[in-house]
């Protein structure tokens, strides 16, 4: 099943994706899509409704997070070797993890808009983990069971600040708009193995990442484990889980980072694509 959420920024309305790839209203059935219908229970529940019984969305109607009231965001860092290769950092012996602040999310297709004085504000393609039952100190062979589903993610960062600023990579990680999730929010159900997913990211048509996540350091069923065990996690709660390579601070000969008029576009198998436009700050 994909769900999703349509509609102007604050004011979506619960949807869902048929077979056929016609997105339909869901506002006749439920109120929103959020944590409260995580669980497997209501999840079912929504799974046997029949798609040809909702109404179309319109057609070019925004679509926004695909799921309401996520209280972390926590993102992976250096869980791709290549990408670790990449940066100049030592491939981790335990998952990196940061937080990335909730005010940074936003639709699959929002602008981006560069931060003032930004100079390298670079892109990461990642596979999202969201959280269906709260999990505390799970074994990973159950963490699996703790997930609700997977979705798309770009983890836009703003380098100087993740590195060059002193302190922790979340100053970096959290600016507006610097955390697009969706298009949809694809149950578990679909995506029978997490690690046999391709992923991929383009900047203005020019291919940047390719990636795979059957590469990753740390697995999904590791990385729930391992974050409940610093943390509970509750239902909506996103874990993003580390990116490939083709970064822009790894670009060669010298690093490429993102400009005011860019595009990226990017996708991972089953689960979507998205697009946003960077435009200049505001002020």
């Amino acid at each position: 099943m994909k769900l999703i959420r349509h509609g102007a920024p604050g004011r979506e309305k619960p949807g869902l994706v048929d077979a056929d790839g016609i997105a339909r209203d869901l506002s006749g059935v439920i109120a929103d899509i959020h944590w409260q219908i995580m669980g497997p229970k209501d999840l079912d529940r929504l799974a046997r409704v029949k798609p040809a019984s909702l109404p179309r969305v319109p057609a070019g109607r925004r679509l926004g997070v695909p799921f309401a009231g996520i209280s972390k965001f926590i993102g992976i860092g250096l869980n791709y070797r290549d990408h670790a290769a990449e940066a100049g950092m030592a491939v981790p012996s335990e998952p990196v993890v940061f937080m990335k602040a909730t005010t940074c999310i936003g639709g699959p297709n929002d602008p981006v808009e560069l931060p003032p004085g930004s100079s390298k504000c670079d892109w990461e393609v990642e596979l999202g983990v969201v959280i269906g039952r709260t999990a505390r100190r799970v074994s990973e062979p159950e963490a699996l069971d703790f997930v609700a589903g997977y979705c798309v993610v770009n983890d836009l960062s703003e380098r100087e600040w993740q590195f060059e600023r002193n302190g922790t990579w979340d100053k970096g990680k959290g600016f507006d708009g610097f955390g697009p999730i969706g298009p949809w929010l694809v149950t578990k159900d679909e995506i029978p193995d997490p690690q046999a997913l391709t992923l991929w990211l383009d900047v203005n048509g020019e291919p940047r990442q390719r990636g795979h996540t059957g590469t990753m350091v740390f697995g999904v069923a590791e990385l729930v484990s391992y974050v409940s065990r610093c943390m509970t996690l509750l239902p909506g709660d996103v874990i993003a889980t580390g990116t490939p390579p083709g970064v822009g601070m790894g670009m060669k000969p010298a690093p490429q980072f993102l400009r005011a008029g860019d595009v990226v576009t990017l996708g991972i198998a089953g689960l979507g694509e998205q697009r946003q436009l960077i435009k200049p700050p505001a002020c």
